[in-house]
């Protein structure tokens, strides 16, 4: 089991309990719950150091709150919309398909493995 994750500052060994990352792009500093992976260029900050935290003159901080404790799977009706987005994206612009990268399609146009790309839609197992 591993030990639990300590505050990023300096000579404070209390458990962190959010997460701090800059978006240098917008000159923002982005505090929010807790992240899942320990990420190299974010810091876990504690309770005080992260309710104290200021930015640097010109920067904003935008404070996440904690999620509502939902639903810890994602409804039918979620994964159904992610599924359709999927779909539509394989589709290509204007609903054309391309041929580039693609094996095969499972009939509705879904395609089943493209060589490029990182997202994959697969058949419904239940048709």
């Amino acid at each position: 089991m591993s030990p639990a994750r300590r505050c990023s500052r300096t000579a404070c060994s209390r458990p962190a309990v959010a997460t701090l990352t800059y978006v240098y792009a917008d000159s923002t500093a982005v505090l929010g719950p807790l992240a899942a992976y320990i990420e190299p260029h974010s810091y876990d900050l504690c309770a005080e150091h992260s309710t104290r935290l200021t930015a640097p003159r010109g920067w904003a901080v935008l404070r996440l709150t904690e999620p509502d404790p939902g639903p810890s799977q994602p409804s039918s009706d979620d994964l159904e919309a992610l599924a359709n987005a999927v779909r539509e994206a394989a589709r290509g612009p204007r609903g054309e398909r391309g041929n580039r990268g693609e094996r095969g399609d499972d009939g509705d146009g879904a395609v089943l493995s493209r060589a490029r790309g990182h997202l994959r839609a697969l058949p419904d197992p239940e048709r």
